[in-house]
């Protein structure tokens, strides 16, 4: 049974992120090749590809059975998480890879039969290691990060926000965001979802709310903030659907409920 191999798969994917994360600070010294997806503001370099296809290579030689799905979609055609299911994101951040060379982390989430089992998000160019087992807890650099602040309050809360929250859009009017922005103690925006879920399994920041996510946005840092007495949701309050985009809150459980209740009010200006 799969699950009786979760350590060996912990160990393997462990070996793999840090020999891709050393990989990447080779190839980033060369020039390379970027590329546009959506639009401008949505970026892939050849470094992206180059990573993926190093995992893709290294779990089907050892793990032929299982399925990979990931961001640059040069893994399976996944229809479903039945099975062993790694999500990978091969640079989480690619703006600021290709301008800032920082703030990028490289991000795997592994699946059986739908459960998220081991989350890894590694902050490459800090040479950072955030992991979690789900029921074993989540770890920076191996050490064990406790549990977060159970009495929170939204006032007192540094709170990320994609800056598409701020602008027009058709989930929800920027008056709103402009009142949470006062509301709470602090906004933050870090241009990578992984981190932004690593920093709060860490307890830097204690919620990151964004319009739209992909599975291998969430993957890992779900497992990690569960592990630590988070959550995530849609912005609705529903569950998160690991096959497709989701609207995202993922906070300090304390305040979850205040901020679904905040964004769902009606506008009344």
């Amino acid at each position: 049974m799969a699950q009786s191999h979760v350590d060996e798969y912990l160990e393997k994917a462990k070996e793999w992120i840090l020999n891709a994360g050393k990989q990447i600070k080779q190839d980033m010294k060369e020039p390379y090749e970027v590329e546009t997806k959506k639009d401008a503001t949505d970026l892939v370099t050849e470094i992206d590809k180059k990573t993926e296809q190093y995992f893709i290579d290294q779990i089907f030689s050892v793990y032929p059975d299982h399925k990979v799905l990931g961001e640059e979609g040069m893994g399976d055609e996944v229809h479903s998480l039945d099975g062993v299911v790694w999500i990978i994101d091969p640079i989480d951040g690619t703006m600021n890879f290709v301008h800032q060379q920082r703030f990028f982390a490289i991000s795997i989430g592994i699946y059986i039969d739908g459960i998220g089992e081991i989350g890894l998000i590694y902050d490459v160019m800090d040479d950072t290691l955030y992991e979690a087992v789900r029921g074993r807890g989540s770890y920076k650099n191996g050490e064990r990060l406790p549990n977060i602040d159970p009495h929170k309050r939204l006032d007192d809360a540094l709170v990320g926000i994609n800056n598409f929250w701020a602008i027009p859009n058709r989930r929800l009017n920027e008056k709103k965001i402009h009142e949470l922005v006062r509301k709470v103690k602090g906004t933050r925006s870090y241009g990578s979802a992984a981190l932004e879920f690593a920093f709060i399994a860490e307890g830097i920041i204690d919620a990151y709310i964004t319009m739209r996510l992909q599975p291998w946005d969430i993957a890992a840092g779900k497992i990690l903030v569960e592990e630590v007495g988070g959550i995530t949701t849609r912005v609705d309050g529903s569950e998160l659907d690991m096959m497709t985009g989701n609207t995202v809150i993922c906070s300090n459980r304390s305040i979850h409920q205040s901020l679904l209740t905040f964004i769902q009010q009606k506008d009344n200006g």
